[in-house]
């Protein structure tokens, strides 16, 4: 009897999926494929490329060890078919599959796409759900359905209950849900901060790295100095240092930004995550552990696990309730294209300069940087979110569109009109001076709020609030900030909307700011 033709995807490398752990290894056959449409629909970032591509090799290899009949289809073999229906299409052939077998993928696009498999194979195509996450896509939408307001701590506080995390006798340790008012310090000057976890390259991720110099040699990064874990043991032991040598002072310090330090107290652990190598479940434990054995205090526990069993699983529910229009709001009607300094840094502002910076050399850059500075700064100069979402999930080798686009869309944006923030999360340049130490090498001057050499953080936020006033007032969280705005001068309104009417014209001019 021929067996099943199983799709593995290279962010599913994890062998605990029920169509791993079901699998027949006598006649089933997994087939695993490197094609130009997935890598090249967006242009990934080089080190994300290398990441994954030598992750799937090695996850590949791990699969015949363990007696799996893998079909693995390289970049630049000859008979690559460039996209994964192609790939699968061929090897059905070439199998005599009875079946094509699938864990659903984490994005929009290819789930409808694969959902037209079955009709244009002629063959059963069974899509199975992704059992990695703790809550599932109808769970969230049941929890949702009817809700005026969708907000992430609620949901969150449901996922608490529900696996017993960080609980007593039904409560929240400590009394409370949240700890976030006691994680957001400044580092202080002269903090000795760990080192990241680093690896050498193995022969099979310098044929990547080969592999990706020839082929993707116009986007953006360079391979050089890649030192990402490409197993799962790899995985596991970035998550063991980073309890054993940060999660004590991943809290408080979560929130700051320092020159040159791009690593500081995270986990860096997204990568492993959201690929497969590592599961939520196995994480949050090993912070709950941390926390009752006394080497992580309650605000860095509840932190660290609040970003996973709350924002994490919260946004993937999110995305697939509000998709396929999420990726299409554009609730501030902002169409201005995408600086060139994205991809060059090449910008007398500093904060801007470092994490383009650091996202080029590294494929990273951590939550408040993309958010508070990168992403304000997006929003404020009124940047396209088509143009913003597609840069967001390029560049950074954790980013998928599930857990990319409501972060980009709902929370940086603010482009679906308030379903996933509060807020707009919008800044002047005192929050990136109080939380980092970037503002002292800029061109601009912080303390000034109009003018040429005034930071363009200043005036581009009075700009956003004059101009969005309207839309904003019925926002209750805007109340004091609409309040200190009607109590300033016209003239100091409009010294402002000049200086960000100039600043704009010079980007539409493709000028250097």
């Amino acid at each position: 009897m021929a067996g099943k033709l199983i799709l593995v995807l290279g962010d599913q490398l994890t062998l605990s999926l029920p169509m791993l752990q079901n699998a027949d290894k006598s006649n089933d056959t997994i087939i695993m494929a490197e094609v130009r449409e997935e890598a090249t629909y967006v242009k990934h970032h080089k080190k994300k490329i290398v990441f994954l591509f030598s992750a799937m090799r090695h996850f590949a290899k791990g699969l015949r060890q363990e007696g799996f009949n893998v079909h693995y289809i390289e970049y630049d073999d000859a008979e690559n078919p460039g996209s994964l229906f192609n790939a699968v299409k061929d090897a059905v052939t070439t199998t005599d599959a009875s079946a094509v077998e699938v864990t659903q993928p984490g994005e929009f696009r290819l789930d409808t796409e694969m959902k037209s498999w079955e009709q244009a194979l002629n063959l059963p195509v069974i899509i199975n759900e992704d059992t990695r996450f703790m809550a599932s896509i109808g769970d969230f939408a049941a929890w949702a359905e009817g809700r005026k307001q969708y907000r992430m701590e609620y949901f969150y506080r449901e996922m608490r209950k529900r696996y017993d995390i960080l609980m007593e006798n039904g409560k929240p340790i400590g009394g409370k849900w949240n700890y976030d008012q006691q994680n957001r310090a400044t580092l202080p000057a002269g903090t000795n901060v760990p080192k990241n976890t680093v690896f050498p390259t193995n022969a099979v991720t310098q044929q990547v790295i080969a592999l990706v110099d020839e082929q993707f040699h116009d986007h953006m990064g360079s391979t050089d100095g890649f030192h990402y874990g490409v197993t799962r043991e790899d995985a596991l032991h970035v998550l063991d240092r980073f309890i054993d040598e940060r999660i004590n002072n991943f809290g408080t310090y979560q929130d700051a930004m320092l020159q040159d330090e791009p690593w500081l107290y995270h986990s860096h652990i997204s990568l492993y995550l959201n690929c497969g190598l590592l599961t939520p479940r196995e994480i949050i434990k090993s912070a709950e552990v941390a926390y009752h054995s006394g080497q992580a205090p309650l605000n860095s526990a509840e932190g660290f696990i609040r970003q996973i069993l709350g924002w994490r699983e919260y946004v993937r529910g999110f995305y697939w309730y509000f998709m396929p229009k999420l990726k299409t709001d554009n609730y501030f009607d902002n169409h201005r294209p995408l600086p060139d300094a994205y991809w060059t840094a090449q910008t007398n502002m500093n904060c801007m300069r470092q994490c383009v910076k650091e996202t080029k050399e590294n494929a990273y850059a951590h939550h408040i940087q993309r958010l508070m500075v990168l992403g304000n700064f997006s929003l404020l100069a009124e940047l396209s979110p088509a143009q913003v979402q597609d840069w967001y999930l390029s560049v950074y080798a954790d980013a998928y569109e599930w857990v990319e686009l409501p972060n980009v869309a709902g929370m940086i944006l603010y482009s679906d009109g308030g379903n996933l923030a509060s807020k707009p999360y919008v800044a002047s340049g005192s929050y990136i001076k109080k939380m980092s130490n970037y503002c002292g090498n800029c061109g601009y001057k912080v303390n000034k709020k109009v003018g040429d050499d005034a930071c363009p953080f200043n005036y581009l936020y009075w700009h956003f609030i004059d101009k969005h006033k309207d839309k904003l007032k019925e926002n209750h969280r805007m109340g004091m900030i609409l309040n200190t705005y009607h109590r300033m001068k016209p003239e100091s309104i409009d010294a402002m909307n000049n200086s960000a009417e100039r600043f704009l014209s010079k980007l539409d001019a493709n000028q250097e700011v």
